[in-house]
């Protein structure tokens, strides 16, 4: 797979965002997807279709609501380690038209994890950077610094290669998810 930055960086526009109508896991460079919708219904009307999803007890699947922000999650037998949840928010349009944007992400407590590891990893290797310019400016051997530098680095490789892979293996789920959204919004 071949990533050119530039491409991406001139595609972005922050003045007027070009919005995807669907999830497309395959083509972002980006871990937690997102998708809007825009939905010709009142934003309270949607909000009580999720309510009456809560009250239906499905066996799979539940939801957290809280004002106008919604957690759809896996439950059960089918829930893992690396199940998504989906997280919509539902924002008023005008009287009659809604805009929902969804963002998968990965249970909080494994993201919180993740989001630890990188802080543990970047302060180690500032840490060993402030010491191999000591040794540098000492004149001292710095292999053993550049050594832990480099296997930083590394680290910082293979957390984002566990990410991806956690999200591949979640990928069924997160559709799954997603044609429950699309069910309860009929």
């Amino acid at each position: 797979m071949r990533i050119n930055f530039f491409d991406i960086l001139a595609q972005l526009n922050y003045t007027k965002p070009n919005f995807p109508k669907a999830m497309t896991a395959d083509n972002e460079i980006r871990l937690r997807l997102r998708f809007y919708k825009d939905i010709n219904e009142n934003a309270d009307i949607l909000r009580s279709k999720f309510e009456k999803f809560i009250y239906e007890k499905s066996p799979d699947y539940y939801a957290k609501i809280r004002g106008y922000h919604i957690w759809l999650n896996i439950k059960g037998d089918k829930k893992r380690y690396w199940s998504p949840h989906l997280h919509l928010e539902l924002e008023k349009k005008s009287e009659n038209e809604t805009h929902i944007r969804g963002l998968f992400g990965p249970d909080p407590t494994l993201w919180t994890l993740f989001m630890f590891l990188h802080f543990m990893i970047a302060g180690t290797f500032i840490v060993f950077c402030g010491i191999a310019y000591t040794h540098y400016v000492l004149k001292e051997s710095t292999q053993w610094d550049l050594i832990v530098l480099s296997m930083m680095i590394f680290a910082w490789f293979l957390l984002y290669v566990i990410a991806r892979q956690i999200r591949s293996n979640g990928e069924k789920q997160m559709n799954d998810l997603e044609k429950v959204f699309l069910k309860i919004i009929e």
